[in-house]
């Protein structure tokens, strides 16, 4: 796959996803204070979420850092192909891919753009 990169829409001033640890085999989140984010439940839209404990984000040095919740909850979310995900961010990073990617304004973005003008597909 050749997948271009986008960036984390994280607010300025908050804690990053990547600053969480992912636990593949207990399936939750360690957060920069040691604290588990255990899975809670999967949506519709197929993202799994990881929820703190208020209780013991009450207290904690970074809450101001980690969520705006009144209730002091962190609340991750984590696709269900999300391991898929992370290959191809991995795999961005190959001189293979940097050379089709250039490739891609060439090619596919033309064709695209020719059925958009040219075929009413707007």
């Amino acid at each position: 796959p050749v997948m271009p990169y986008t960036r984390p829409r994280t607010k300025d001033g908050y804690l990053r996803k990547y600053e969480y640890v992912y636990d593949e085999y207990f399936d939750a989140y360690l957060c920069p204070e040691g604290q588990i984010l255990p899975y809670r439940t999967t949506t519709r839209d197929g993202y799994k979420q990881y929820a703190s404990d208020p209780l013991e984000c009450k207290g904690c040095p970074l809450l101001e850092r980690c969520t705006q919740s009144k209730n002091h909850t962190k609340m991750i979310h984590r696709h269900v192909w999300q391991d898929y995900i992370e290959e191809v961010d991995h795999l961005r990073h190959t001189e293979l891919n940097k050379t089709l990617y250039a490739k891609r304004k060439e090619t596919i973005e033309r064709v695209f753009a020719d059925a958009k003008e040219k075929h009413g597909m707007r």
